[in-house]
This record gives C-alpha cells, structure tokens and sequence, in this order.
C-alpha cells in the first residue's frame, strides 16, 4: 500500500500507466478515490477524477454543514455542488450527510438539486446507501402513517366504545375534514346520516 507501507493492498488506480495500490481504510488519507457504483474503480490521488466546474470559493467562505472554513480552491477535501456552483463543503460533512440521508432523498444541502448533486457525488467517490433516510428507521414515523381511528367527542355515545365504528349511518366515524387528527360518530356530535364533512373545535 503506498499510503500505510504494509502488505495486503488490493485495490490497484484504475489508470493504465499507474501502479499505485492501497488498502480501503486508507484511501481517505491518501487522497484516493473510490467509487461506489458499476464498474467501481478507484483511483489514486494522481489520476482522480475532478470537479469540472470552474469556481472558486469566496474568501472566508465557510462549509454549509459545519460552518468551518474551506479552502481557498476546490480539492479533495473541499468540494462544491455542480449545480448552484455556490455551495461549498468539506468531503468528510458530504459524505456524513450522504450516509445519514440515503439515496432517496440526497441532495445539495442548499439548492436542492438532486440527480445532478448526486451523479457528481458518486463519480468523486462519496458513498449513498441505497436506502431511506437513517432518521426514519426502527418506525420513528410509523405514527404519522396511521389513520386516526377513535372518536373524540365529550360524550361517546357509541356502546362499542370510542375505538370502534361502522361504516355506515350514524355510528361511522367522520374525521375532521381540514387536519384529520380528529374524529367524531356521526350521532355523537349530533349529526345527520346525509353529513359527509365535519370540521372539529380545533380546526
């Protein structure tokens, strides 16, 4: 490995001319890299691929994830998105952000482009996972995707309770018809089997 010197390495730069191993742990501190999409090649700091967009950061501008300064060009460590060409950051917050959002929703943190961000992304070697976003696993809004299904009026007069309902006729719960957080049985609120639509207190 030319970065760490031991044995073992068995990721070869993609260029012809180049010889130049190393070993994935260490393709961050050697500036390699790593592309995570077919036909997967890697590449050394030599023969990496750059951004083709022709920008500079401002001076002082700062990363827009951890509003620590970048450099003052674009270089392995400091990137840019190649659409609004005016967000910059550190690889190390993209790629962070890129592990937590997934590759349904990553995007420039700015401007919200999607398809050309991310293509970019992959060719400098950030890794997405191919999944949701992290803070929607283990059923974090497994809430929100339920439908309200009890009744909420002072008095249920339901004899079944206020967690059941018919589909029809006075006993069929209407949910309020602006935030549907709400729910009431048509006779419990004193309305008419022709009501379709009810709006609760709150709403």
């Amino acid at each position: 490995c030319f970065v760490c010197g031991q044995t073992g390495a068995t990721i070869t730069c993609c260029d012809t001319d180049c010889d130049l191993s190393f070993h994935l742990p260490c393709a961050k501190e050697g500036g390699c890299v790593t592309q995570f999409i077919p036909p997967y090649r890697a590449f050394c700091p030599a023969h990496s691929p750059e951004q083709a967009v022709e920008v500079t950061p401002e001076p002082g501008t700062q990363c827009l994830i951890c509003m620590e300064p970048v450099e003052d060009r674009k270089t392995y460590s400091t990137m840019v998105c190649p659409a609004c060409k005016s967000t910059w950051f550190h690889r190390d917050c993209i790629q962070n952000q890129a592990i937590h959002s997934g590759f349904s929703i990553f995007c420039c943190p700015h401007c919200q482009n999607e398809y050309r961000f991310l293509m970019e992304m992959l060719i400098m070697g950030i890794r997405i996972p191919r999944r949701g976003p992290s803070w929607e696993e283990d059923g974090a809004y497994e809430q929100l995707y339920e439908r309200h299904s009890c009744c909420d009026a002072a008095a249920c007069l339901f004899p079944g309770g206020r967690d059941e309902a018919e589909e029809e006729g006075p006993w069929e719960l209407l949910l309020c018809c602006s935030c549907a957080a709400e729910g009431t049985h048509r006779h419990c609120s004193g309305l008419r089997d022709s009501i379709t639509s009810w709006e609760c207190d709150s709403c």
